[in-house]
């Protein structure tokens, strides 16, 4: 989308959450740590790195991961339907030399708001599995779209990366020149 050459490639990031830590902490330290793996590896030519995680703290402030299975997915849906959680993605850009400072750092929320579920949509849902690898056990973009009433914020922050913020942050340092 922003014509910016890329390669994916995995961070392996210890993603257990530490007793008593806070959602926004959690997101920090595991972003910090894929930046960390990532930066481990021979990257070529690489002139930047840039690493993202995002979050799902449902209404009473509890952190939704991946579920592990159908049941807990059935669970975090219920605990979603009809109210209102938050959607935290941290990103950070930096260099490929583990050595360098990080060039940026950014959280960005987002409050989404789902309306009233059935329990057959909620099964339907979860049968299909599409919000099997998904925080939140669900995928914004996909077909639970039809269970968002509101989104205030960045959407594109919900599917996974805040494109907007990141396209300011990434001119501000100098990886983006402006058209």
């Amino acid at each position: 989308m922003l014509g910016v050459p890329f390669v994916v490639t995995s961070a392996e990031a210890d993603e257990t959450v530490v007793p008593g830590e806070a959602p926004l902490d959690y997101v920090e330290r595991v972003t910090r740590a894929k930046l960390e793996a990532v930066r481990r590896k021979d990257l070529g030519a690489a002139k930047g790195v840039l690493v993202a995680d995002t979050i799902v703290v449902a209404p009473d402030g509890g952190l939704l991961g991946k579920p592990c299975d159908d049941d807990e997915a059935r669970g975090m849906l219920e605990r979603l339907a009809g109210a209102t959680h938050q959607v935290s993605t941290r990103f950070a850009l930096a260099a490929p030399d583990p050595r360098a400072d990080l060039a940026h750092a950014q959280t960005v929320t987002t409050r989404v708001t789902f309306r009233a579920l059935s329990p057959g949509e909620i099964a339907a849902y979860v049968t299909g599995g599409e919000g099997r690898d998904k925080a939140g056990g669900y995928a914004v973009q996909g077909r639970a779209a039809v269970f968002v009433e509101r989104i205030d914020g960045s959407f594109t922050s919900v599917v996974g990366l805040p494109v907007c913020e990141l396209v300011v942050a990434m001119r501000a340092i100098g990886w983006l020149v402006s058209p």
